[in-house]
């Protein structure tokens, strides 16, 4: 999607608002304390353990295997590769091997959070610096930057919508945004004491959310 098809919203329209509905939950595993960056590659749930990336089968709800791979914070699929923040760089990653085909640096320089592909870029969530930027994946460049008025962890894209999500002190929300001027169209807010760490769409009726120290991903139904 181009972004420039995207008019503004008037800042002064009311956000649809509700409460996220948790569909189901996986994990904790064996050894992954903590949830960072999740993704979808149309069959398994990809989850950024700090050291491991696992595939987690969603029928079973069990991993079906592990990349040995730094990843500290968000993660994304193109299509063919796995995008994974490591501190201060974004690694391209084959799926099959787990081997590192290119590297860029990450917007942040360490405070990046979420990260999601969209039509040839890569979008990613500053945490405490309340943006999103829009970056090419080839070089790293800012291309686009939008800010929030929360602390943004988990982006995704899902039919030209663009959502993120939000953690601040013992409250999350699911965010859907203008992706021109950052305008709130939506927040669905999580129960309390349960986070979103990570963020991405399966496409069609599912958000799947990373749950930070928790351990576990949770699979949460799309607000419509």
């Amino acid at each position: 999607m181009d972004i420039k098809e995207h008019g503004k919203t008037n800042s002064g329209t009311t956000p649809t608002t509700g409460q996220a509905e948790i569909v189901r939950e996986f994990g904790p595993f064996p050894g992954t304390p903590s949830i960072h960056g999740v993704s979808w590659d149309g069959q398994q749930v990809w989850a950024a353990t700090g050291r491991q990336l696992i595939a987690i089968d969603p029928g079973s709800g069990q991993p079906a295997r592990a990349l040995e791979r730094a990843c500290d914070a968000g993660t994304a699929f193109d299509g063919t590769w796995l995008y994974q923040i490591a501190e201060q760089r974004i690694d391209k990653i084959d799926p099959a091997t787990g081997a590192v085909v290119s590297t860029i640096p990450a917007p942040g320089q360490g405070g990046d959070s979420g990260l999601t592909w969209a039509e040839g870029s890569l979008w990613v969530g500053q945490y405490r610096d309340r943006k999103i930027h829009r970056i090419d994946p080839a070089t790293g460049a800012i291309l686009h930057t939008i800010s929030s008025d929360r602390f943004v962890t988990g982006v995704t894209w899902v039919d030209d919508q663009l959502w993120h999500a939000t953690w601040e002190g013992e409250q999350s929300e699911l965010r859907q945004v203008d992706p021109g001027s950052g305008a709130v169209l939506a927040q669905w807010t999580m129960p309390q004491g349960i986070m979103i760490s990570g963020l991405e769409s399966d496409g069609g009726s599912l958000f799947y959310a990373g749950g930070g120290s928790s351990g576990k991903v949770r699979a949460l139904r799309r607000p419509r």
